[in-house]
């Protein structure tokens, strides 16, 4: 479809090779998990990628980055996550009914972006470089500033394909309003048909709307973390649950709970405490921030660090492949 846009727009050129256009249309981002790549991103490098020593180590980094996320942290979170949500909503206590969403929002995170730094690192192994699809979207300070970090291409790819041909925000406020609606319905029915995903996106349609008229986020100041990792929690419920009645018990045991203590959130936190430390604190660019300090003060002691962090990933992760059963990456599911 992007390349048939493309086109249409005078974007690129009509592709008159149809090894070429085969080869586009049959890489492995164009997997509807994506990243979601366009035509007009790697038209080029169709016909004039070279493949180098730099970008085959950056390509190989790159992708055991994506190979740990998803085998050491966004398994490792989908243990908890699916033990709480299988387990009987309407007695959850609040206790667990946090720990579960949060485990699935870490995994979630995790999962998909893992899948999309793997595809990033073979892209750029074999000479194409591909648009980053995640800019650490927990660290969002408000609905908004969370879509523009997380699934980038999918937002980006609604906005030029769907929302900006429909008018935008150039229009009447009815009509923009309406744009902005069928965006965020269409997107809904992209991960699923179930109501719960119909309802998660009416539900950020919501949120945006009223950001964007009244401008509350914005005045939020160092708060705005907080309602921001909120409202993605409170999306995830409604992601992750069956039905809308599950979501629903669900939600109540969050913030109206009948019991506030749990076996439950206590054995996954006395097991699993570690894991969610590191996971969360992967969910925030502390790493890259260590290593560009490194970089600074010693480039060579950097590149010995970043090089024995790899192997050690990449020996946990086989290791994990090895032990574990077959794990899919769920976001193929949607």
């Amino acid at each position: 479809m992007s390349y048939v846009f493309d086109v249409y727009y005078g974007k690129v050129p009509v592709q008159k090779n149809v090894c070429d256009l085969a080869l586009y249309i049959s890489l492995f981002p164009q997997l509807i998990a994506g990243p979601i790549v366009r035509y007009e991103t790697i038209a080029d490098e169709i016909r004039n990628r070279r493949e180098n020593a730099q970008d085959i180590t950056a390509g190989t980094v790159r992708f055991v980055i994506g190979l740990g996320k998803k085998c050491l942290l966004a398994n490792y979170m989908a243990v908890i996550a699916d033990l709480v949500f299988a387990g009987d909503l309407a007695v959850l206590s609040g206790a667990d009914a946090w720990v579960g969403i949060i485990a699935y929002a870490l995994q979630i995170y995790f999962d998909f972006s893992g899948y999309s730094d793997m595809a990033i690192g073979l892209g750029r192994i074999f000479g194409f470089h591909f648009d980053e699809n995640f800019n650490y979207p927990y660290t969002a300070r408000s609905a908004t500033d969370f879509w523009r970090r997380w699934h980038i291409s999918l937002s980006t790819w609604f906005r030029d394909y769907i929302y900006i041909p429909l008018g935008g925000n150039r229009c009447s406020k009815p009509r923009w309003v309406f744009n902005l609606f069928v965006v965020w319905g269409l997107t809904g029915v992209w991960h699923g048909a179930n109501w719960t995903f119909w309802l998660w996106g009416l539900y950020w349609f919501a949120l945006l709307l009223a950001e964007k008229l009244t401008g509350f986020a914005k005045k939020l100041g160092v708060f705005g973390h907080v309602y921001a990792l909120l409202a993605v929690l409170i999306g995830w419920v409604l992601f992750r649950s069956a039905t809308v009645s599950d979501a629903l018990l669900y939600l109540r045991a969050m913030f109206a709970p009948a019991d506030w203590g749990s076996l439950g959130a206590n054995y996954y936190l006395q097991n699993g405490w570690l894991m969610l430390c590191i996971a969360a604190v992967c969910a925030v660019p502390a790493a890259p921030h260590i290593h560009a300090r490194l970089e600074r003060s010693s480039g060579t002691a950097a590149q010995a660090i970043t090089a024995a962090a790899v192997l050690v990933v990449f020996a946990l992760s086989a290791l994990s492949c090895i032990k574990s059963s077959y794990n899919p990456f769920i976001y193929f599911n949607f």
